[in-house]
């Protein structure tokens, strides 16, 4: 009788003292769980095997990878339904470990008999032998110290270098690939990310014949619009051989290669300042915590007296005792390398510390929730293309984590905020219009 689906309920049932969330269909055909539920539908046994030596998001997360699991249904509701057993809740007396952590800490207890019991079951259902290799899109462990130069190239080419042909079909014509601002819903995916790179040049007053920088530059989708718009001459730092040679091609394309540079740079090494106005969308999240004081020193000793920042950051929750955080595995692990995220409030205090003086936050949180949907259309749309750019395994990775993003976006579980800074002048003059709406308007003095 064919009965798998039905012992990894009770399995799971039993060991996260709390009913799974999510109906399983198992390689035998076998159907449990709640009726109506997304489908986590286990194709083989050896995904039990990953998720006993790795409980958690990482055993789950290879098991995706590599095609051992997947979802029949409303992705983005399993993913929802799935973060309540991971996601660490913050309560009067400090975090509360969704019941998956919980038994990650508890896995090793085998002297209790009702675990000891719990762990044979699953030993027995997962099949003899060790689990299989992590899938080939996994970043091996790494040595040294986090965020050297030479590692952080190492970083940057494990999530960027995957292909610019992948890339396009995910993002589109527009070949960003950060958080859109979108009007309303009507709003296309490209109209949304114009969007919101006039604002970034509106938020940075940018003017004809000013020296525009922006590090982190990606595919200079950003460089190209403000030169092409604003008359700027600007230069793009990356540290993705691929990247830059997609953006010089489509600089020399729009007949820009007189006012726009790609450099194959980081921006630690860029010594070329003073510049008008730096731009930074979605490089930040790079830097690490503790290299957050020398990129902001680094950006402040790069602008002009009057010139201003623009750092656009995804940010996580605030925790009561910031030591007890810990980079995601999966991201770390499958999308960015050594990447942190930390609180606005950090961010603001870094970017003060340096010298800067800090103008405006905006929070444009439900924004990249849309955008990361879009992507995701995008990528389902257009899979076995995909597939073929990279691998089947890559293109799972950004689906689970494109996917799960959004979600954690729209629950309020991370944010993504514009923060504005200006090196004031000498005697402190900003050079910034007396209201938000004047300098919103590409204003740039009282």
């Amino acid at each position: 009788m064919a009965d798998a689906a039905h012992r990894i309920v009770e399995l799971a049932d039993h060991a996260l003292s709390s009913p799974f969330p999510l109906r399983v269909r198992a390689w035998d055909g076998s159907e449990a769980g709640p009726p109506g539920a997304p489908v986590l539908v286990v194709r083989r046994r050896r995904a039990l095997r990953r998720m006993l030596w790795k409980p958690g998001e990482l055993g789950l997360a290879r098991g995706w990878v590599a095609g051992d699991l997947d979802v029949d249904g409303d992705l983005y509701e399993a993913l929802d339904l799935l973060s309540g057993l991971f996601w660490e809740r913050e309560e009067p007396d400090g975090p509360r470990p969704g019941p998956a952590a919980a038994l990650r800490r508890t896995a090793g207890a085998l002297r209790d008999p009702q675990t000891y019991r719990l762990a044979r079951a699953a030993l027995a259902l997962a099949g003899p032998g060790l689990p299989p290799a992590p899938p080939p899109e996994e970043v091996r462990r790494r040595t040294g110290i986090a965020h050297t130069r030479p590692r952080d190239k190492a970083a940057i080419a494990h999530h960027y270098d995957v292909g610019n042909d992948f890339y396009a079909l995910i993002l589109g014509s527009s070949m960003v690939y950060s958080c859109a601002v979108w009007e309303d819903e009507r709003t296309t995916l490209e109209e949304a990310q114009r969007a919101k790179l006039d604002l970034v040049c509106r938020k940075l007053g940018l003017r004809p014949g000013q020296r525009l920088l922006d590090v982190g530059c990606g595919w200079g989708s950003m460089v190209l619009h403000a030169a092409e718009h604003y008359g700027v001459h600007a230069t793009g730092v990356t540290l993705s051989t691929e990247q830059a040679a997609y953006a010089r091609k489509r600089i020399a394309e729009a007949g820009l290669t007189d006012r726009i540079e790609i450099r194959v740079q980081d921006y630690r090494d860029v010594k070329d300042g003073p510049y008008d106005a730096i731009s930074s969308i979605g490089m930040a999240e790079h830097v690490g915590s503790d290299r957050y004081r020398e990129y902001a020193q680094t950006l402040f000793s790069l602008l002009r007296p009057g010139g201003r920042l623009l750092n656009h950051q995804i940010a996580r929750r605030p925790m009561r005792d910031e030591q007890a955080y810990r980079i995601d595995e999966f991201i770390d692990r499958y999308v960015f390398p050594d990447g942190e995220l930390s609180p606005v409030g950090s961010t603001v205090s870094r970017l003060e510390e340096a010298g800067f003086e800090v103008r405006d936050v905006e929070a444009l949180r439900e924004h990249y929730g849309r955008t990361l949907r879009a992507w995701v259309r995008n990528l389902e749309g257009a899979w076995g293309a995909a597939a073929k750019a990279t691998s089947a395994g890559r293109a799972r990775v950004w689906r689970l984590y494109m996917a799960a993003s959004a979600v954690a976006f729209e629950r309020n579980r991370i944010g993504v905020n514009q923060v504005l800074a200006v090196r004031t002048a000498a005697d402190g003059a900003a050079g910034l219009p007396a209201t938000r709406t004047a300098w919103l308007s590409g204003g740039t003095t009282p």
